[in-house]
């Protein structure tokens, strides 16, 4: 089959298309507006597949094609000027080999166009700690860090590490200074560039994902240390997430570090995407930040009340999921089904709505 890579790369950007599927078996596809529709008339077969992403390889000048083959997976980007900006993830699937790649806007996102609270927006003026986003896939996690990272970035004067696989957003420098590494590209792996940039003066440290016991042992240390630490983790919820950054450490270790984190987390922003009543997306954000309150709680194993303790303290800049996907039903955003089938607590929403 004739794939005209440019072609569908081009009518992606312009489409809107948040994803294009590479897969043998199924036509070429996007994704738009949360729905995957096909635009080719004829299915991809494994060679057109494997042809394609070699392709893609050769566009990105990514070298390492005969490395993918041997280990079945890769991650990286690549830009093409007037067209947009591309994160590949490339695997094998049934002996095939399949790709999707992620549509990235050259220019920075809006926090405001996004519906991000100006509450997460402002931990931009924090200066040391740890701020967390999390999320499933696709949640928009890494958008959020980018537009702090951006208000950091114009309003500071200060050193911003980045540290990603692979890198999505583009930061020139404004106010501060921003470098930005590419796991597997600039660096061989998150731990080895996060040790590496305790020695290279940043005030400010952006993790892509913490993802084992010694990448969040150095970002805790990093956070207690004076420098700002910005990471994700694919959990929901404040309760949650605070406790899988404890399960990454021995039980011998976790009163301390249950310690550690009361002192030096400053947020936990959970989001997820919901489809909208006009067939679009929109994001809906639960808000924890670390009040004394929240502190003692976190110190004392007391998890458990962290919610309710979200849920009345609006006026410190916090608020649940569930008052988030409340608010988008009363603009008119969602529809109250979507919000109950997005709930963790439905019987609240729907009482709450009625």
């Amino acid at each position: 089959m004739e794939i005209n890579l440019l072609e569908i790369l081009k009518s992606a950007s312009e489409k809107k298309a948040s994803d294009i599927f590479i897969v043998a078996g199924l036509a070429l596809s996007m994704k738009i507006k949360g729905e995957i529709i096909s635009v080719t008339d004829s299915v991809l077969k494994p060679d057109d597949t494997a042809s394609i992403i070699k392709e893609i390889f050769g566009l990105a000048k990514n070298e390492n094609w005969d490395k993918f083959l041997g280990t079945g997976d890769a991650d990286f980007s690549f830009s093409i000027y007037g067209v947009g900006r591309f994160r590949v993830n490339t695997y094998r699937q049934r002996g095939s080999l399949a790709a999707v790649l992620r549509i990235i806007s050259f220019g920075l996102p809006d926090p405001d166009m996004l519906g991000i609270p100006k509450s997460v927006i402002d931990l931009y003026k924090k200066t040391k700690g740890l701020i967390l986003v999390t999320g499933p896939t696709g949640s928009g996690k890494s958008t959020t860090l980018a537009c702090i990272v951006d208000a950091i970035n114009t309003n500071r004067k200060v050193h911003i590490m980045t540290l990603e696989d692979p890198i999505e957003f583009l930061h020139p420098h404004k106010q501060s200074i921003v470098s930005q590494r590419e796991i597997l590209s600039d660096t061989e792996s998150y731990l080895r560039a996060l040790k590496a940039a305790l020695r290279q003066s940043p005030d400010v440290i952006f993790i892509g994902e913490m993802r084992d016991y010694e990448t969040v042992s150095i970002a805790l240390t990093a956070a207690e240390t004076g420098h700002l630490v910005l990471s994700t983790l694919h959990t929901m919820g404040a309760a949650n997430t605070i406790d899988r950054i404890i399960d990454f450490f021995p039980s011998s270790q976790q009163q301390q570090i249950r310690v550690q984190l009361a002192m030096t987390l400053q947020a936990v922003i959970s989001q997820q995407i919901v489809p909208t009543a006009d067939k679009g997306l929109a994001a809906a954000f639960e808000v924890m930040m670390n009040t004394t309150a929240v502190a003692n709680m976190i110190r004392e194993g007391k998890l458990h009340q962290i919610n309710s303790t979200i849920h009345t303290s609006g006026d410190a800049g916090m608020q649940t999921m569930d008052s988030s996907l409340i608010a988008l039903v009363k603009k008119g955003v969602i529809t109250k089904e979507t919000a109950m089938v997005y709930s963790a607590n439905p019987e609240i929403i729907a009482r709450m709505l009625a």
